[in-house]
Order: C-alpha cells, then structure tokens, then sequence
C-alpha cells in the first residue's frame, strides 16, 4: 500500500523483498535472542586477556560461535519466506516469483516443467544438505589435526 500511495512501482527486489524481510526478520531474531542468551562471554574475556583485538575477537571467537546459528537462521527465513505464496501475490510487481510461478502451473493443466522445477529443488536441497555436511567435517578434521584456529589470529 505504501509504494501506491507514494507512486512507486512495485516490484520482486523492492517491495516483495521488504515484505518477505518483515514476515521473516522476527522469527530470526527470536532464534538469535536464544542463541545470544546462551552465548559465553568468558570467551570473549579469554581472548582479550591473550592480547586480541576487538575485530579479532569478533572475527575469530564469536562469528565460529554464532556461525551455525545464523546459518540456520537464514535457511529457516528462506523456508518461511518461500512458503509466503499471499505475500508474493500481492507485492511482486509484474514479474512472478517462483512461488507465483509454480501457482500458475498448477491451476492450469500440469506440465512436466512442474515436476522438473520440482526434482531441481530437490536436488539443489539435497547439494546443499550435502555441502553443509562436508564443510563440517572438514572443519572438525582441521581442527583434530591442527588444533583450533585462535593461535593463527595474528
């Protein structure tokens, strides 16, 4: 409504994006809030006591920490947001987005495009799953052979 009243165009990157961002941004924070409630903050404390700058104690102590956390967030946020097939109608623009897109399919006759965009979600799911689980294991044999990687902070 704000975009009409003020003559601006709507469209996928600017309103759609505004309004998936205002569904999605509480349940984020709320997640963090948990998070923030359980972080220690001995281990800040620790590395300044070790002589760490305040960008290195970020960079090294506190982003591994609450890394998982905010890459959880994001995919949750994305999952919300990709779910939202109401808040794309109405703020998309003249371009659909994906949701829109697969909702057009399915009232007409099913196409086999539908179920191709389907198996290539799935598929793009299942990369990532796996990624995700090859970069930890990565990191958990980095630091089993090396250690962990507060010593390489200078």
């Amino acid at each position: 409504m704000i975009y009409r009243v003020l003559g601006w165009e709507a469209a996928w990157y600017s309103s759609a994006f505004g309004a998936h961002l205002t569904w999605t941004l509480p349940f984020g924070l709320l997640i963090m809030f948990a998070v923030f409630n359980r972080f220690d903050q001995r281990y800040e404390e620790a590395a300044r006591d070790l002589g760490a700058t305040s960008w290195q104690t970020i960079r090294f102590v506190v982003v591994p920490i609450l890394l998982p956390s905010l890459i959880g967030v994001g995919l949750f946020g994305f999952t919300l947001s990709y779910d939202e097939f109401a808040r794309s109608l109405y703020t998309s623009g003249t371009f659909n987005t994906l949701p829109l897109e697969i909702y057009g399919m399915t009232t007409n006759v099913t196409t086999p495009v539908l179920y191709a965009l389907g198996t290539v979600t799935t598929g793009v799911s299942f990369l990532v799953i796996a990624l995700a689980l090859v970069s930890f294991a990565w990191v958990r044999r980095r630091r089993q052979r090396h250690g962990s990687d507060a010593g390489k902070a200078a």
